[in-house]
Formats: structure tokens, C-alpha cells, sequence
């Protein structure tokens, strides 16, 4: 078996996976990333067959017949419905070496987890990875992979604070000499932002939004603090009075409005991690700033408005939604060097 799993394995492509739970994108060694997908499965529940997955799948939210489950198989980063996560990473993993002549590809795989997985959750990420055909897995801590993809000097003696915006959970991480000093995980992320939409047309304007419409003007004309030229666009949903459908005209100031407690959220949270911070390495953080990452970073001017709050120079990585990915595929290109940064296996054995 460890002989068909090597030469199979010749013929495979290592992959670096950010199994997010908004999106999940696959890095392949000596390529970059391939899949930028949302973490959404459909499945028909009169067969048990999944219909769709990824994109296919989003388009599906909140238009299926009762028969057909639309879901996310993660909740804050971590795997909730194992076999629905299982069949969603076969289908990526599938995908990226349907072009080969590998009928049954054996990967390499490193993956980020959140900061706070317990050891049950752990086992069910490597298994589910394992499950979906990868001959080996190395996880990762996702604000450690972060900071890699963010090309900040994590093994150095240098306090390095990255704040990753994701869209269940939002990682705060002071990183020095290759490991996590203080951190914090909180759930005010990209989705709780969303339902703040929601709840704000729900309350101001009686009129009911789907998730998919809320995401779309948060992305659109969504800040956290005050644009040059104001902004506005066309809001959709069911007028909760009438049952009727109904449109409306939002601003970018009403969109703020309704962001400003999970903007607060998220500084103060950066600022109690600051505080249990040892002065050195907060020190090194005020000289050097912090580094935003994660789809979060997106939201306009939210680097400006942490900055004034916390006193410290702030920067949105480049390319903040693929930071995980790519720190993840530099992990997988010199695995050697950077294996003491990841999380030991929960399995004993070693292939």
C-alpha cells in the first residue's frame, strides 16, 4: 500500500487548501491557485446525491424546492457535516487534476484551521482531507498562514500582529519566532456583517433581505468609515407589511450605520489583544503596524478607522481574500523548512 501511495503520489499534485467558511481556494504546487470557490454544497435529499458544489451552489441559496439542501459543511471555520465536507474536498481535489491522466490522485495537502480547534476538530479536518484522497495532511494555524502569505517575517525575533477577516470568524494573532504569542477568535466576521445588513432593513425599512443581496451591498457600497463620494444603490427584498416585493435606495452612510457595531466589535477586540500583549513585541507592533488579511480587509476604509482607534500603522495585505491560500502553497513549496510551524498530526501513523 505505501508503495502505490508513493507512485501514485508522483503523478499527483500537492495542494495547499483554505478551507474556509465562505470560500475555499486550492493552491497547487508550482502553479498558484487554481480554485477560488464558495464552501457551498447542494444536495438532493430524495437521492442523497450532491447536485452541485461551489459557485453552482451559491446560486442556489434561498431558490431551492424543499428537496434540495443547500449548505455550508463549515461553521467558523471548522467542519460541521463531515460527509458533506468530505464530498466537497473530493470534488476540488478532483477538479484540479481532472486535466491529468491521474485517475486516483494522491496529494499532499496543507490546510489552515482556526486558532482555537480542539483536538476532535482536528481529527475531523485531517480525516475529512484524507477521506477526500490526499495521502497526507499538514495543518496549519490560519493566522500563522496568513502572516506567511502576507510575507511577514513570522520566524524572526519581531512582534507581528495580522488580523484575518474571514467570513465566520475574524483571527487576531501576535506572532514571534515561528509561533503564536497572544491571539484572540471571535465571531464578528463576514457573515455577521451581512446579518447586519439584514437586521438594519429589517428594522428601519420593514423589508426583508436574503443573505445573498446583503453580501452583494456590503461588497458594493459597504465601509467603515466615511468615502469621498458618496454612494448608493438599489435594495431588493419582501416588504414585511405587505408581503409584496419592494425596492428601496440605500446610502453608503445607512450601509455604515449598520456595519459600526461589528467595525467596533473587531477594534475592540484588537485592542484587548494588544493588552495582554508582553510590551516588547507591542513595542515592535507600533513601529512596524499590523497587517489586515481575509475578505473582511475589503470593506472600505477599514484599515483607516483601526488605525485612528488603536494608534498603530495599519496595511491590507495584498490580495488580502488569497493570503491563507498562498501562505499555505509557500508552506507546501518549503516544507522542510517551515515544518516547524505546523500543528502535530492527531494520527500516529505516518505515511
Amino acid at each position: 500500500m505505501f508503495l502505490v501511495d508513493r507512485l501514485l503520489g508522483y503523478f499527483s499534485k500537492d495542494l495547499g487548501i483554505d478551507l474556509g467558511t465562505a470560500n475555499t481556494l486550492v493552491y497547487v504546487m508550482g502553479k498558484g491557485i487554481v480554485i477560488n470557490e464558495p464552501s457551498v454544497v447542494a444536495v438532493n435529499t430524495r437521492t442523497d446525491q450532491i447536485i452541485a458544489v461551489g459557485t453552482e451552489a451559491q446560486k442556489m441559496i434561498g431558490k431551492a424546492p424543499s428537496h434540495i439542501v443547500v449548505s455550508r459543511p463549515l461553521v467558523n471555520g471548522v467542519i460541521s457535516d463531515f460527509e458533506v465536507a468530505e464530498k466537497m474536498l473530493k470534488y476540488f481535489i478532483d477538479k484540479v487534476h481532472s486535466e491529468s491522466f491521474t485517475f486516483f490522485p494522491r496529494p499532499r495537502v496543507v490546510v489552515g484551521v482556526p486558532l482555537d480547534i480542539t483536538e476532535v476538530e482536528r481529527k475531523a479536518a485531517e480525516d475529512a482531507v484524507l477521506s477526500a484522497g490526499a495521502r497526507q495532511v499538514f495543518l496549519i494555524e490560519e493566522s500563522m498562514v496568513a502572516a506567511i502569505g502576507a510575507r511577514m517575517p513570522v520566524q524572526e525575533a519581531i512582534g507581528n500582529l495580522v488580523v484575518d477577516i474571514g467570513g465566520g470568524t475574524t483571527e487576531i494573532a501576535v506572532i514571534s519566532l515561528g509561533g503564536i504569542v497572544t491571539s484572540k477568535i471571535i465571531t464578528i466576521a463576514g457573515d455577521e456583517m451581512n446579518k447586519n445588513i439584514v437586521q438594519y432593513a429589517r428594522e428601519n425599512f420593514n423589508l426583508l433581505l436574503g443573505e445573498p443581496v446583503a453580501e452583494e451591498i456590503k461588497r458594493k457600497i459597504g465601509s467603515a468609515g466615511e468615502l469621498t463620494e458618496p454612494m448608493e444603490m438599489e435594495m431588493r427584498g419582501r416588504d414585511l407589511v405587505s408581503g409584496l416585493p419592494k425596492e428601496i435606495v440605500v446610502t453608503d452612510s445607512q450601509i455604515r450605520e449598520a456595519l459600526a457595531r461589528s467595525v467596533k466589535g473587531i477594534i475592540e477586540n484588537i485592542k484587548s489583544t494588544l493588552e495582554i500583549t508582553p510590551p516588547d513585541l507591542v513595542a515592535d507592533i507600533y513601529e512596524r503596524g499590523m497587517v489586515l488579511t481575509g475578505g473582511g480587509a475589503l470593506l472600505k476604509n477599514i484599515d483607516q478607522v483601526i488605525s485612528k482607534a488603536s494608534q498603530i500603522p495599519v496595511r491590507v495585505a495584498d490580495d488580502p481574500l488569497t493570503c491563507v491560500v498562498r501562505g499555505a502553497g509557500m508552506v507546501l513549496e518549503d516544507l522542510d523548512k517551515l515544518k516547524e510551524l505546523l500543528i502535530p498530526s492527531t494520527s500516529e501513523s505516518e505515511v
